[in-house]
């Protein structure tokens, strides 16, 4: 029963605990239902005071937006009136002063206009920028006329010809040697032989003084930012392009033409050239090179227009220079004047990389084109020339001899030309595009002087018919042959032709030596002929062969031994006398000669009185067919071409000369 109370208290408190959780949450619904009213009733209030705030919040933000367009029309406005002050200010320099009075202040408003054009068209569009922007390009317009007026006054003032004694100084390594009134006197031409690289170690003439340069300088940089260079570089051009010719004619350096050319003499023409070329070099080198870095520090920066400008300003003065080669390679040439074009050529080739190093770019094209073109005119020309001479050579006058047989003028004229033609080896070897090989003796050199000498031996051969006498034309072509045998072989040729061919030259001299002699002196042996004579001890010689036949027969008559020693004494004596003005220039030669003469003659001779002697020796009129012991006949041989040459027939050391003459 105890249990069943307990249960039964303990289903009665959980019955109240329910009834309470009922009510507590009838409780709770209650009031949700009252919030939900109140939140609503908030919410309506919300909506009211919103509606009632919205005008205040327009009101606020419009105040703000013309606030910040004051703020901005303000700060706009102070940078116009800046800028209109910009304007005023620079217009007062512009207006009243001039840029020789304060560049940097007239360059300083030149900056202030431009600013303000700037302005106005890039941040700020209004009708008065309009009139503005207008004002500003009137000021700029005759800001810049004054730029112009002001760069070409500085540069006139500044830009003289330069002195011969500035060129002069530029030369360290040559003023010891010479003076300034060098440069245009008579040695010139000394001067002239001074090889490129001592030009490489001068330094250039100062073509502006520095403290216009850099006013000059301003002006440029100026002209590039306003965009009106153009206009600058027609200023710049044309003044240094007078200065730069008037420099060329002190110098002496004038347009030449091809009709002009043809009227200067010889010897005028040899200094002439010697000018050219020192004055090629100084041109070049050292004027050239200078207005190249005068107009690189004038307007400063890479530009293609300023590599065009300087090609312009040089195009008239290289083209005087240039003249004078393209007047020789236009005029007639003689061939012993070849070295005038190789000299030409040589000098022209040297400046050729100096050329290209200061005319370099696009812009400078024709300026190098022109150069290298006369650097092969003189080639072609000098080739030509060469081929000439060859021609000259083969067809000179036959009929053109010595009376006495000795070394024509022709032989020596063609040794002299040939040994030249060794001196300009170098030169000669680039003109015909020879390769550089270690064998000198493949070369075309080699050939031209083998040519040469060939064409003056075919010329020398055919002139040898011209003699009546033939023993003269043999001794012609000795003389001759010795005269190019000798000269060689005492020169720097000897090697460069070599030892064979100088011997195979030698047999040569010698073979027309022989013939010489059997041509002369044949009639004269043939009077001591013993054939078909006896002599007086019953023995038969003939002479000329130098043996002896024993024979039977009788005694030769004495009258028959007579006719054959006055034979002999009038043949003799004829040739003496007629050989006796023939010319052996050469004394060994000569001396060689007579003793090829002798060893035949005297044995012979000497044969015959020994034989035939006694027949005579004993008449009343033994000295008339016997004249002539072998000691006097050898005596008689000694005075055979014993005629006085002229000295320039002989071979000496200072016929090695460099050019032909």
């Amino acid at each position: 029963m105890e249990r069943a109370a307990d249960e039964e208290a303990a289903a009665e408190a959980l019955r109240a605990k329910i009834e309470l959780l009922r009510q507590a949450m009838q409780s709770s619904e209650a009031m949700q239902k009252e919030a939900a009213v109140i939140g609503t009733r908030l919410n309506n209030h919300m909506v009211a005071i919103d509606e009632a705030m919205r005008p205040a919040h327009k009101r606020t933000y419009n105040a703000c937006r013309v606030h910040d367009n004051i703020r901005r029309s303000l700060t706009a406005a102070g940078a116009i009136v800046r800028h209109l002050d910009l304007v005023r200010e620079a217009e007062h320099v512009i207006l009243l002063d001039r840029p020789n009075e304060d560049l940097n202040a007239y360059l300083e408003a030149i900056d202030k206009l431009t600013s303000v054009e700037y302005f106005f068209t890039s941040k700020i569009r209004c009708r008065v920028g309009n009139d503005v922007h207008e004002r500003v390009n009137e000021l700029l317009s005759k800001a810049i006329h004054g730029l112009e007026n002001e760069f070409h006054r500085l540069l006139t003032k500044c830009s003289k010809p330069v002195y011969l004694e500035n060129i002069f100084n530029c030369l360290p390594s040559l003023n010891r040697q010479l003076s300034s009134e060098d440069l245009i006197g008579p040695s010139a031409g000394d001067y002239s032989e001074a090889p490129l690289k001592q030009y490489a170690e001068c330094t250039l003439p100062t073509l502006v003084d520095p403290c216009y340069l850099t006013l000059l300088s301003k002006l440029a940089q100026k002209s590039i930012q306003l965009d009106c260079h153009q206009k600058f570089m027609e200023i710049y051009r044309e003044i240094r392009s007078s200065t730069l010719e008037r420099t060329l004619k002190r110098l002496g350096v004038e347009y030449v033409t091809k009709e002009e050319m043809q009227q200067v003499e010889a010897q005028s023409m040899e200094a002439k050239i010697a000018e050219w070329t020192q004055f090629s070099r100084i041109t070049v080198k050292l004027l050239f090179g200078a207005e190249r870095i005068l107009c690189d520090q004038v307007f400063e920066g890479k530009y293609t227009w300023k590599d065009h400008c300087f090609a312009e300003v040089t195009a008239k003065s290289l083209s005087i220079l240039l003249s004078f080669g393209d007047a020789v390679v236009q005029s007639q040439i003689l061939p012993d004047k070849l070295y005038i074009l190789l000299d030409m050529y040589k000098a022209t080739l040297e400046l050729q990389s100096k050329v290209d190093a200061i005319f370099e770019g696009n812009a400078c094209s024709e300026n190098r084109k022109s150069a290298l073109t006369l650097t092969k005119s003189l080639a072609q020309t000098a080739k030509k020339t060469i081929g000439d001479f060859m021609e000259y050579i083969l067809n000179h006058s036959v009929t053109s001899t010595t009376v006495d047989g000795a070394v024509h003028y022709m032989t020596s004229y063609v040794t002299d030309y040939i040994k030249f033609l060794f001196d300009y080896q170098s030169s000669i070897k680039q003109i015909f595009g020879d390769p550089c090989v270690e064998d000198e003796k493949d070369t075309d050199v080699v050939s031209q002087i083998v040519g040469a000498i060939h064409a003056l031996e075919t010329n020398l051969a055919m002139k040898a018919k011209q003699y009546k006498d033939l023993a003269l034309g043999h001794l012609f072509l000795m003389n001759n042959i010795h005269y190019i045998v000798k000269y060689i072989g005492r020169s720097e040729l000897k090697d460069l032709l070599g030892a064979d061919w100088i011997e195979r030259q030698r047999r040569i001299v010698q073979q027309h030596a022989t013939r010489y002699r059997r041509v002369a002196w044949l009639k004269v042996l043939e009077c001591l002929s013993t054939q078909g004579l006896t002599s007086s001890v019953g023995s038969s010689i003939d002479v000329t062969q130098g043996s002896f036949r024993n024979i039977k027969n009788s005694t030769t008559s004495r009258s028959v031994i007579k006719e054959r020693l006055k034979c002999f004494n009038m043949r003799f004596e004829e040739i003496c006398q007629k050989q006796m003005n023939w010319g052996v220039p050469d004394r060994d030669l000569r001396d060689s000669l007579i003793l090829m003469i002798a060893e035949i003659l005297l044995p012979a001779y000497r044969s015959f009185l020994k034989h035939f002697g006694p027949l005579v020796e004993n008449s009343h009129s033994a000295l008339k067919y016997m004249k002539y012991t072998p000691e006097s006949l050898e005596q008689a041989l000694g005075n055979l071409f014993a005629k006085k040459l002229r000295s320039d027939q002989v071979i000496r050391d200072s016929d090695c000369i460099k050019h032909p003459i």
